[in-house]
């Protein structure tokens, strides 16, 4: 079964071609990058504009790639939450469109599903079931995944997102854009101990797994100099380094504690901070875990991932009708704290 599968959840307009859920015959990713570079942040004008502009070229060159015709299709999945409804509205329809006009089945997927999805497009696809460790700018959640749509959230930030961190930190101080990537560069050279911030105390309950960043957020931004440890200057690199390892180091605290309590040792890593050499070198020094990670071009905005995990949806007779609306908030995920 050959699937299409549109991705315009955010400012990346991506089409793909994936056979039987596990080959990509073709993933091309136009990047809006240097349109929201100005801003330092993604403007949903703009991005729901440019996605309106490139969805039929990208499709086409997805097609091209693939070496297939339209007419070769078995059917079409389209992320439909969570994102910017804007762009999310533009993927949906050209979908539905699309559907409609070759007279192929039509799915609607969660995003955040399709990020946990990525890895088993690669030759180490794990057995379920794992943990996964979903990681982006508009996302942090650790979750338990029995199968491809069986997944229940067990903890998640209560406030800002990981991804999120690293791009306000990065505006902020004028070190680029986009921010996860730019600071990653900046710590290689960087002191990691030149400041001590703080992490937040999570630790009982029901927020056990969960993470929060709106405090290392103001540390960094107004409160600086409170955490400094050296008496010299220090560098970006120093506060790129610094920043990094506890924005990682609050994600992997919490990821420690499901491990031991569940007994899970595959950790599935999918979103855009899954890329951070920080995060990759921390998880595959730990003893005991068998931490799976896509490659750098399956952890940001693609739309193989949805291709993927469309093909399970259609493939067992689920369909979406033509109705079918957009939604920028997720509603695809149980949530049950043990």
């Amino acid at each position: 079964m050959r699937v299409l599968g549109i991705e315009t959840s955010c400012d990346e307009t991506a089409a793909a071609v994936v056979e039987d859920g596990k080959t990509i015959l073709s993933n091309v990713v136009a990047t809006q990058i240097p349109f929201h570079a100005e801003f330092q942040g993604v403007v949903p004008e703009i991005a729901s504009r440019k996605h309106t502009e490139w969805i039929y070229a990208v499709t086409k060159e997805a097609l091209d790639k693939a070496g297939i015709e339209p007419s070769d299709l078995d059917g079409v999945a389209v992320t439909g939450e969570p994102g910017m409804l804007g762009s999310l509205l533009v993927g949906v329809n050209f979908a539905k469109a699309f559907a409609y006009t070759e007279d192929i089945p039509f799915i609607v997927v969660n995003h955040i599903l399709g990020h946990l999805y990525a890895s088993r497009l690669t030759e180490a696809a794990p057995n379920y079931p794992f943990l996964g460790l979903l990681v982006s700018g508009g996302h942090s959640i650790i979750c338990r995944a029995d199968d491809f749509d069986a997944v229940t959230v067990i903890g998640a930030t209560i406030d800002d997102a990981v991804g999120e961190a690293f791009d306000k930190t990065a505006k902020y101080y004028g070190l680029g854009y986009p921010g996860g990537v730019v600071i990653d560069k900046l710590a290689q050279t960087g002191n990691p101990s030149a400041f001590r911030f703080p992490m937040p105390n999570l630790y009982k309950g029901e927020h056990r797994y969960d993470f929060s960043y709106s405090g290392l957020k103001t540390a960094v931004v107004n409160q600086l100099e409170q955490f400094r440890v050296q008496h010299e200057p220090a560098s970006p690199a120093d506060l790129a380094a610094s920043f990094q390892k506890t924005a990682v180091d609050i994600l992997l605290r919490s990821l420690f504690r499901a491990i031991e309590d569940t007994g899970l040792t595959t950790v599935v890593v999918g979103g855009g901070v899954a890329a951070n050499s920080y995060l990759r070198a921390r998880l595959a020094a730990h003893p005991g875990i068998c931490a799976v990670f896509p490659p750098p071009s399956l952890c940001g905005d693609n739309a193989a991932m949805i291709a993927g995990l469309g093909y399970h949806y259609l493939g067992r007779g689920d369909r979406s009708p033509l109705t079918a609306a957009a939604s920028s908030r997720t509603q695809g995920f149980k949530k049950k704290y043990p």
